[in-house]
């Protein structure tokens, strides 16, 4: 297991160095969010997902949000291939809304065990960001390919793990890597740490709630923004199958 904590450790290990050498801007914001799974069949689901930030402060404007929806492939009960699209709303500034089209491709497997949960997955994006010239959004996007590496740990705290009305530990990194033609200084988008809880409001469902920490570079490569944010997701999993 200690393999899959080193590249999340490093890159906080990295994001540190680049606080102390940086000019850096710091935000408090509140992330809330609800993702929903459901398995039609064997072999075919869906995936569903609302985003909300807000910009700072915690409670104050908008920062970002995204809708998102994907068709879900089952290879096996452990692993399955998604391929989706979401539309986000950026907020550079109080009164201009960026518009994003983001389709992506993910391949994501699980690791269960008694008293532990492992979730990972790789994720290509490729970005359409409206263009802005002046404060005014413009003609045309600017287009880049991002990669996301995620990795989920779930540890039961209850004696009876996992179950109804039970509590478990939550550690989450998220690695976002940027590539393409017009990607100049910022070949490292950002890195997501998240540290918190799970209530698990039934055996499929389960509240996460916790603290995370946004490390992200912007484009001009010498600035950077670092997030302070509380985050809560609902996880919905649904089962149609007979």
């Amino acid at each position: 297991m200690k393999r899959f904590f080193f590249l999340p450790v490093i890159f906080i290990f990295l994001n540190k160095n680049s606080n102390a050498q940086k000019q850096v801007t710091k935000l408090q914001q509140v992330w809330v969010g609800y993702i929903n799974q459901t398995r039609f069949s064997t072999k075919w689901g869906m995936w569903g997902d609302l985003q909300f930030y807000t910009k700072q402060d915690l409670f104050s404007n908008i920062y970002e949000n995204i809708v998102t929806a994907g068709i879900v492939y089952y290879i096996n009960n452990n692993t399955k291939l998604t391929a989706g699209y979401s539309y986000a709303h950026l907020y550079p500034t109080d009164n201009l809304a960026q518009p994003e089209h983001r389709p992506w491709q993910q391949v994501m497997w699980h690791s269960n065990y008694s008293r532990l949960h492992l979730v990972q997955w790789f994720r290509l994006e490729e970005r359409f960001r409206h263009k802005i010239s002046n404060g005014e959004l413009v003609d045309g996007y600017n287009f880049n390919y991002r990669a996301r590496y995620n990795f989920l740990l779930i540890a039961a705290l209850s004696k009876t793990a996992f179950a109804p009305n039970t509590i478990s530990f939550v550690l989450n990194n998220e690695l976002f890597i940027n590539f393409g033609n017009q990607i100049v200084n910022n070949y490292f988008d950002q890195n997501r740490f998240f540290i918190g809880f799970s209530y698990h409001t039934n055996k499929h469902d389960n509240l996460q709630f916790g603290y995370l920490n946004v490390f992200q570079e912007l484009a001009a490569g010498n600035q950077y923004r670092s997030i302070n944010a509380v985050r809560v997701i609902y996880f919905h999993n649904l089962d149609l199958r007979k």
